[in-house]
């Protein structure tokens, strides 16, 4: 079973930068495409950023520009650089793993981390 340790969340104000890790369990992490998603108070869980095995990246548009999701293989580690961070931004953020031969970030196909508060203040 991998087991994906997040680290780096916190409390700061709207403006400000956070950088989130998330540590892999696994050897395999070069291969397999990583995500970031985050849930708001009363929201669904939303996908915020993914990285593919190639390091393609992709961003829901209310990140883009702000954040930067990166991996480094040799640590097993993925990151998401969050930077002019908004009230908005509040939420518990995840790391996610999509299984091997999946197609899509879905259900079933995802392995989890545990979950780091973010709260951004006005």
């Amino acid at each position: 079973q991998v087991q994906l340790v997040v680290s780096g969340g916190g409390l700061l104000q709207a403006g400000g930068s956070l950088r989130l890790s998330c540590v892999a369990s696994t050897t395999v992490l070069s291969i397999v495409d990583m995500g970031w998603y985050r849930q708001a108070l009363g929201k669904q869980r939303e996908l915020v950023a993914t990285i593919s095995s190639g390091g393609r990246t992709n961003y829901v548009d209310s990140v883009k520009e702000r954040f930067a999701i990166s991996r480094d293989n040799a640590k097993k580690t993925v990151y998401l650089q969050m930077n002019s961070l908004k009230p908005e931004d509040t939420a518990v953020y995840y790391c996610a793993m999509r299984k091997l031969n999946t197609l899509s970030w879905s259900g079933d196909n995802i392995y989890w981390g545990q979950g780091t508060q973010v709260t951004v203040s006005s």
